[in-house]
């Protein structure tokens, strides 16, 4: 699943393209999208703004109107010079806007939307969301609030999952910051201190801004994907093994986490 950074990343691309400017052309090929009339409906209008908040992208158009989207497992995002080869096939993009040269595309996108700025902005998934990882204005106050209104008895790699608690943090980043702190991600949310806490989520903050700015390639891996292989602090074999109701497969080292 596409990661906060990614989102982040993203919106900086599509940003540089369209933020100011009247999109040229807008193509909605997906049938799903057939009789929107979102190409009608924003013709004329500028792109305003281009934001995300967590894992959910926002395309702010002149008159009142937002383009939504939240890519979940399948979903992704590009930024491609006209006539370049796509990233995926054609027959996977739902949306399609051209612009000075450039194709901004979205692919497989299970949540993509045009709603007035009003409805967007009362939109209870939204609504929820804990503090943005990433965001400048981090309330880290709320993050442990919102933490320690959780299940006690839950562990803490399940926990930063929930986007309602602090948004923007995935299953990769969960096992990496956790390894870099050392925390085991099987312990209970009760016995992790406010002081490990929050050194986990300044370590997600810190490197994911790198590859938020940087893109995918910037992430560090130490734990993730990488089950078998020895851990590269005690050289203890890294583990992996399903997590919480989703069952995503978290990786540690129970060597030096604890």
């Amino acid at each position: 699943m596409p990661e906060g950074d990614t989102i982040h990343y993203a919106a900086t691309r599509i940003r540089a393209v369209l933020e100011g400017q009247v999109p040229e052309e807008i193509i909605t090929p997906h049938p799903r999208h057939r009789h929107d009339r979102w190409p009608e409906r924003l013709a004329g209008r500028a792109v305003r703004a281009v934001d995300a908040r967590g894992k959910h992208l926002f395309l702010r158009f002149d008159g009142g109107l937002t383009l939504h989207s939240h890519l979940r497992m399948t979903g992704a995002w590009d930024v491609h010079r006209e006539g370049e080869r796509w990233q995926r096939a054609r027959r996977r993009a739902w949306l399609v806007l051209r612009h000075g040269g450039w194709e901004v595309v979205e692919f497989d996108g299970p949540v993509l939307e045009l709603r007035s700025d009003a409805r967007t902005r009362s939109d209870p998934r939204v609504m929820a969301l804990g503090p943005d990882v990433l965001g400048e204005d981090f309330d880290s106050g709320l993050f442990l609030a919102r933490l320690r209104s959780e299940d006690p008895g839950r562990p803490i790699g399940d926990a930063v999952l929930n986007q309602r608690t602090v948004a923007g943090i995935g299953n990769e980043w969960k096992c990496e910051s956790c390894f870099a702190v050392g925390i085991d991600p099987w312990r209970p949310v009760a016995n992790v201190s406010d002081e490990e806490a929050l050194a986990l989520i300044e370590f997600a903050r810190e490197h994911m801004r790198v590859s938020a700015r940087e893109g995918w390639s910037a992430r560090p891996r130490t734990v993730y994907n990488r089950a078998g292989l020895p851990c590269p602090r005690c050289g203890t074999e890294i583990r992996k093994r399903g997590q919480g109701e989703g069952n995503r497969m978290t990786y540690w080292c129970p060597g030096c986490q604890r």
